[in-house]
């Protein structure tokens, strides 16, 4: 497995990867007509638009690889809030490739990266509360539970998502 910085060239990518793993994490939470036809084209979209430039903070993707196939990534916003510290605000691995440690080896390198540029507070991200084998990855990885919000998903949903903090990112690394 190799780790890289995305580029706008692998939106497409990242898009099919992200929408095949709402579809098998979030069947039951988001509605089955988005699920079925229309959450690709609409993650394909958020993703060139977000590496169009757009986003109105600096971010950085890494992704996971071998020689075939994108195993899985990370999206970041570096030092996001003054309390809660960067914004993970997607760690996804490709279903079917889940337990083999690729997530977790996603957030030791999402620590490097941080600190390489000189970010040394918390991570934090938000997870759908139904979604308990993501609670379950982040707890198992050292996260706490820091509060609860509302969330309008892309569907039109609105799931309660919960705050998962690592006050200290550095125990992340392997």
């Amino acid at each position: 497995m190799i780790f890289r910085e995305a580029t706008a060239g692998d939106a497409v990518v990242i898009a099919r990867l992200h929408a095949e793993s709402w579809r098998s994490a979030y069947r039951g939470t988001f509605s089955d007509d988005f699920l079925d036809n229309h959450v690709h084209e609409e993650r394909k979209k958020s993703w060139q638009d977000r590496f169009s430039g757009s986003a109105s903070q600096p971010f950085f993707v890494l992704l996971a690889e071998n020689a075939s196939q994108l195993l899985g990534f990370a999206c970041v916003f570096p030092d996001k809030d003054p309390l809660w510290g960067s914004y993970l605000d997607n760690l996804h691995v490709a279903p079917g490739l889940t337990g083999r440690r690729i997530g977790r080896s996603l957030l030791s390198e999402v620590v490097h990266r941080l600190e390489m540029n000189g970010s040394r507070g918390g991570l934090y991200l938000w997870v759908v509360e139904q979604n308990y084998r993501a609670r379950g990855f982040y707890e198992r990885a050292g996260a706490t539970i820091a509060g609860s919000e509302v969330h309008t998903m892309p569907d039109g949903q609105n799931v309660v998502a919960l705050r998962c903090h690592w006050p200290d990112a550095r125990k992340l690394v392997l």
